[in-house]
């Protein structure tokens, strides 16, 4: 589906779950509510269908089966509803937990998938904030439901969905902590699954200050939640949440926040449960210090870390003389494929071999240097300049259609054949340039444009210097 119609998509989702909270209640708004989670079951299911078979695909049916497992818990409480009573716990709520640990899966395989072999950061930092959820979910949440005057199921199952809460919280936690891209597919991963906890914790803390039948209204909230997923799986750049990323895993500020606070749970909740006294108020105080100057020395340690892995990076990906990007980046852009029209300009430089033998490699530097500064200058943002090694150029410019690319390299050829000053001499070099240019028949191998270029740059040193040809007159 395009763009526009993912939002049009939400926009009519959120109309209809907007209605349902306003009819919440009544025969209309039940009526309302089933039609609406039931259309968006199907939509579910239609956009697994229409995904690529393979893991995506097994991913987003394990999606598709939790929202059909929670509309089955709703079908059958509504049964209940109106020919005899609802239970305290019944088949109902055995449907709604299955569905949470069912979307918990489908989230940590996403994780993985997208953070291949990258995934040790993200897993620890989230369990320690899992850890500190659940700590505080025991305390407020599942302590108080044991031991009162209640049967056994009516004592575990209503304690079940905190645990289950924690569990989502925790694999969307692997999302989040995870390196990958972060366009809007994950966003509207994350906002569901944000917005499925917000309401299951809602459900738990709000009757403590409000009317039970108040608080029931955020119910049809769970279906834009639905929508919000779903609207992931259908938008067109849905692939980013299961393709391995490229973004470099970089150490967030709140990331250190977050650890902190969880560092923290556990002695403020037993500080709460024990009375506020100086003694325990000094020693909160003293641990949160502790634990500030602790994760103050760890950023500096990973951040330290961080910039030798970038310096690492970028030398493994550009030219250490002109700062150009070098083979490995190109062939990677080739490989990924340039839809046409695209552009590349294969560059040989002439007379270089001269400069070297007359003024030495300091002088060859120079010219090098000073080639490449031309041929940045000389191209748009989005054309990419790589030096392959010695006296060679690659010009990849997608987007460029075949006369353009002829009037670059007549500005090159230009461009270069400028003298280049050395300690008072004018060093005189040109350049060949082959292009291979093509429009939407670019070719599925991306490599075959490079070699095409690279015998009309011969066929250019053939001809003479200072000279440009288009491989198809070559």
């Amino acid at each position: 589906m395009a763009t526009r119609g993912v939002w049009w998509f939400l926009g009519g989702a959120l109309v209809a779950v907007a209605a349902s909270v306003v009819t919440y209640d009544t025969t209309l708004g039940n009526v309302l509510y089933f039609v609406t989670y039931a259309a968006l079951c199907a939509v579910a299911w239609r956009a697994v269908a229409r995904t690529p078979a393979g893991p995506q695909r097994r991913l987003w049916a394990l999606v598709a089966v939790a929202q059909t497992l929670w509309l089955t818990g709703d079908v059958i409480e509504i049964v209940y509803y109106y020919l005899s009573s609802v239970p305290p716990v019944g088949v109902a709520d055995a449907c709604w937990l299955a569905g949470y640990p069912l979307l918990a899966v489908a989230l940590t395989r996403m994780a993985a998938r997208r953070a291949p072999g990258r995934m040790r950061a993200a897993v620890l930092d989230g369990m320690t904030l899992a850890v500190a959820a659940g700590l505080a979910s025991w305390q407020f949440l599942i302590q108080p439901m044991l031991g009162g005057p209640f049967s056994l199921a009516q004592t575990v199952v209503p304690a079940l969905y905190p645990v289950a809460d924690v569990v989502l919280l925790t694999a969307v936690l692997f999302i989040s902590l995870s390196p990958g891209d972060r366009r809007a597919p994950t966003r509207l991963l994350l906002a569901a699954v944000s917005l499925y906890l917000c309401v299951d914790v809602a459900y738990n803390v709000l009757p403590m200050f409000l009317d039970y039948d108040l608080v029931a209204r955020i119910g049809p909230l769970i279906m834009l939640g639905n929508a919000l997923m779903i609207a992931a799986c259908l938008h067109p750049d849905r692939a980013e949440l299961t393709r391995p990323g490229q973004q470099v895993n970089v150490l967030h500020p709140s990331r250190v926040l977050f650890l902190g606070l969880a560092f923290l749970t556990a002695p403020t909740l037993s500080v709460m449960r024990s009375g506020l006294d100086s003694n325990t108020m000094v020693a909160l105080g003293a641990t949160a210090l502790s634990t500030a100057f602790v994760l103050s020395r760890f950023t500096i340690a990973v951040r330290e870390q961080e910039k030798a892995q970038a310096q690492m990076a970028y030398q493994a990906r550009h030219d250490p003389l002109t700062g150009l990007a070098n083979r490995a980046v190109l062939t990677a852009a080739l490989d990924r494929g340039t839809p046409g029209p695209v552009a590349v300009l294969y560059l040989d430089l002439d007379g270089f071999k001269g400069v070297n033998d007359s003024h030495g490699h300091e002088a060859g530097d120079l010219v090098l240097t000073t080639v490449a500064r031309r041929l940045s200058a000389a191209v748009r943002g989005t054309d990419l300049v790589v030096r392959l090694g010695g006296d060679e150029f690659v010009l990849l410019c997608p987007g460029l259609p075949e006369t353009e690319a002829v009037g670059l390299a007549e500005r090159i050829v230009g461009d270069v054949a400028q003298p280049i000053m050395f300690r008072g001499t004018a060093l005189d070099v040109g350049a060949s340039v082959g292009i291979a240019a093509y429009g939407a028949d670019a070719p599925a191998n991306d490599g075959d444009m490079l070699r095409t270029a690279d015998h009309a740059m011969y066929e250019a040193k053939r001809q003479g210097r200072g000279r440009w040809v288009l491989a198809a007159s070559a």
